[in-house]
């Protein structure tokens, strides 16, 4: 019986974990910053458009400071306790992210509706002077986390997601203040506080489904088992594929392990070597292990033997 075990090193990875870190501190820092300011402007206009756009920023805040940490303790040693190390936390992190998100805007909601019913008074030119510089601090943040990996960073996408809900929602206080301004609609400012809180619920939505199903195991969206096991099939001495499991440790660490039924007489080792290589270069697999049992072993049904 042959076994296997491959982990080729990720190229550039080094080098896109130093990026998404110092991406991920430095719009850490200014959205924090333009938060404190845009909750004290708030609670001095009396908006609420305002106020639910420094709940989003709080929230993209807490998302960028989990990310940063995730990816901090992600970068830990694995030990004996922990043989994957942390990657892990930094899909707890996304998860409890996107929850967060689904929670404050249910608080907007409710919030929203008091405001229908009793439209307080707006000071909109104040509204209008800190939206405006919000819409700057998110198009500084969104071109921040642009260098960082966000097409295969779970993280850095959810922290990326989150800043440019927010621009939309610095634009919809923009015309919300503009609204009031110029027409006296003073009902423009829940309304916008509405719209905000339903940009956060769906990316909240997306992001707490995305990591939930990393964290059942699922298998990654751009892989498919049965294409995996007739590429597999395909190869020279192969009989059997069975008991085959595709998950991922975090978001761009996929794995595999399966069995792989052969031929009597024939060089394990080629065969596992052959393998891994044909995992790697067509499926972008690193880290698979692989089991090699002898025809007729006993350890395949006659349904996985072709």
């Amino acid at each position: 019986m042959g076994h296997s075990h491959s982990h080729h090193g990720h190229d550039g990875h080094h080098h896109h974990h130093t990026s998404n870190k110092k991406a991920l501190l430095w719009a850490f820092a200014i959205i924090t910053l333009f938060m404190i300011a845009e909750v004290i402007g708030g609670l001095l206009t009396n908006s609420l458009a305002l106020l639910s756009d420094a709940g989003h920023m709080l929230s993209d805040a807490a998302a960028l400071g989990l990310s940063f940490l995730a990816l901090t303790f992600g970068a830990k040693k694995a030990s004996s306790s922990k043989t994957f190390g942390y990657k892990r936390f930094e899909i707890l992190a996304a998860f409890i992210n996107g929850l967060t998100l689904i929670v404050i805007s249910i608080f907007i909601f409710f919030e929203a509706y008091e405001r229908f019913m009793d439209p307080p008074e707006v000071a909109s030119s104040g509204m209008l002077i800190i939206s405006s510089i919000g819409l700057l601090v998110n198009i500084a943040a969104a071109f921040i986390l642009m260098q960082g990996d966000k097409d295969d960073n779970l993280n850095i996408r959810s922290a990326f997601l989150h800043v440019i809900g927010d621009m939309l929602g610095s634009v919809g206080a923009i015309i919300a203040a503009l609204l009031i301004m110029f027409f006296g609609w003073g009902i423009a400012d829940p309304v916008a506080s509405i719209i905000v809180a339903v940009l956060i619920i769906i990316s909240g939505f997306r992001v707490t489904k995305d990591s939930f199903h990393i964290l059942m195991e699922g298998v990654p969206g751009n892989l498919n088992p049965d294409e995996i096991k007739a590429a597999l099939l395909k190869m020279e001495n192969v009989c059997g594929v069975h008991d085959l499991h595709v998950w991922s440790i975090t978001s761009d660490f996929p794995a595999l392990s399966c069995h792989l039924e052969v031929e009597e007489d024939k060089a394990h080792q080629t065969i596992l070597t052959e393998a891994n290589r044909l995992l790697h270069d067509q499926f972008g697999l690193h880290h698979t292990t692989i089991q090699i049992d002898r025809k007729g072993s006993g350890c395949c049904g006659d349904e996985h033997c072709n």
